[in-house]
């Protein structure tokens, strides 16, 4: 089986990494994308001629063009959870499966998120800017999280996983979600609107799709305490962000920090991060050994089940990716 990889050099380096590059070897022939460059439609085409399997890293899309211009090509597999880059339904005309990987990235967001939390509170950034510039850094009072009530937007499995460790660091947990059951007694079910005017710290956990486009906008920051501080770890969209930039300028709020946004790669927007009231990383919540392997290895066994003739776990079209016949599978099922 011939398998392409698109992840460019330090994406290869750091989302895919040696132990998986090794094993996939030895399922097949693997070819690297040696562009140097994320691959748009027409040039992964002609990048993955003749190989059956595409492994795509989140930054490559697989839109509706580029599934006919690609008649080799009979498994798209993601590396990641996120496939809103990929036309699913373009794929399944054409007969091509669509996969992804599962979640893996639960505890390792979930400490950022408590690792944010903390720098907002207590300005650890700030000093070590003013101490690394070879400035003293000036004293200032910190917040401790004891006491202070964090609201967790959205209860997923990141939400279930950070919603006890609040409760553990003594904090009172809000949770909003209309669609999720809350039982534990430790937590407080509210309504987005309570939960906004009433918390210290805001964490936006949210699925990002049509309905949450810009959840976060003028009217709800406005609904937000002063004191307040806001977190974004799910995605750039859910944020309208000159609502954002509106706020922290009118000083709405005490200050974001955000590992996401809605530059390349969903990574902050320079106008936002390069505030000095903002906590920004370049969208690496998810960026440890365990998550990352978690996930390549998801592709790995999936490639060794197409190899074995099977449909591979995480196929989201398997009834309609007929182009797998061509590599003996049969069962769609």
């Amino acid at each position: 089986m011939r398998i392409f990889l698109t992840h460019v050099p330090n994406m290869l380096e750091n989302y895919y990494g040696p132990r998986a590059l090794a094993e996939m070897r030895k399922l097949g022939e693997v070819r690297l994308n040696e562009t140097g460059k994320v691959l748009d439609a027409t040039a992964l085409a002609a990048a993955a001629s003749g190989c059956e399997v595409i492994v795509s890293d989140r930054q490559t899309p697989g839109p509706a063009e580029f599934f006919p211009l690609a008649p080799d090509c009979c498994a798209f597999l993601r590396v990641a959870v996120d496939i809103r880059n990929i036309d699913v339904d373009a794929a399944s005309r054409e007969g091509v499966l669509v996969t992804r990987a599962t979640r893996c990235f639960i505890p390792s967001v979930s400490e950022m998120a408590i690792g944010m939390m903390i720098d907002l509170a207590r300005g650890i950034t700030d000093a070590t800017i003013s101490y690394r510039k070879g400035q003293e850094a000036d004293p200032r009072m910190g917040r401790q999280l004891r006491g202070a009530t964090l609201g967790i937007m959205g209860y997923g499995a990141i939400g279930r996983y950070l919603a006890p460790l609040g409760v553990s660091l003594g904090m009172k947990v809000l949770v909003t979600d209309p669609y999720a059951k809350v039982e534990e007694p430790s937590l407080h079910h509210v309504s987005l609107e309570t939960l906004l005017a009433e918390s210290d710290f805001v964490i936006c956990l949210v699925i990002a799709n049509e309905q949450t486009e810009n959840l976060m906008n003028a009217a709800n920051f406005a609904r937000m305490k002063k004191s307040a501080y806001f977190l974004n770890l799910s995605r750039g969209n859910l944020v309208d962000e000159a609502a954002l930039l509106r706020a922290l300028e009118k000083k709405q709020i005490a200050g974001p920090a955000m590992d996401v946004g809605c530059a390349f790669d969903q990574k902050p927007s320079l106008s936002l991060a390069s505030r000095a009231d903002v906590i920004a990383t370049p969208h690496t919540a998810g960026l440890t050994p365990d998550a990352i392997e978690h996930q390549v290895f998801d592709t790995v066994r999936q490639v060794a089940e197409l190899v074995a003739g099977r449909v591979p776990p995480g196929a989201v079209n398997a009834a309609r990716a007929i182009r797998l016949t061509r590599l003996g599978i049969n069962d769609l099922t």
